[in-house]
């Protein structure tokens, strides 16, 4: 790999792990629980991290994904794909290297995808 090519893909990491950061603090600020970055680059090559909140209701869970998604966009980070923001029980946001997923309470517990990617580091968002 050359050097220009190692300094763009550190640089890319680098902003990604900001940007999972940022949508968990748009998280806390709009009172989302149990928020969680997690880092998946040694395990899948799919997504660099996993970001997991709850929201209590669904106009909390549409208000933390449009939030989110406005964050982003201002980032000049495209979002690829939104799913399950019309049944509002768990909406899945993708940007390529950060997936963000807002479930309700029952679904998170359902689903316990922190158990899924347990091998995954748990970040200091909050720092």
């Amino acid at each position: 790999m050359s050097t220009l090519a190692l300094e763009k893909n550190t640089n890319r990491g680098a902003v990604a792990l900001e940007h999972a950061f940022m949508c968990a603090r748009i998280g806390e600020d709009n009172k989302a629980k149990n928020i969680v970055v997690l880092d998946t680059r040694d395990i899948t090559p799919l997504f660099d991290y996993l970001v997991f909140m709850t929201g209590a209701s669904r106009r909390q869970i549409h208000t933390l994904a449009e939030e989110i998604d406005a964050a982003m966009a201002a980032e000049a980070e495209k979002r690829l794909t939104i799913d399950g923001y019309q049944s509002s029980r768990w909406v899945v946001q993708d940007y390529g290297d950060i997936v963000v997923h807002v479930f309700d309470p029952e679904s998170r517990e359902y689903y316990s995808l922190e158990d899924l990617w347990a091998d995954a580091q748990q970040l200091d968002w909050k720092r």
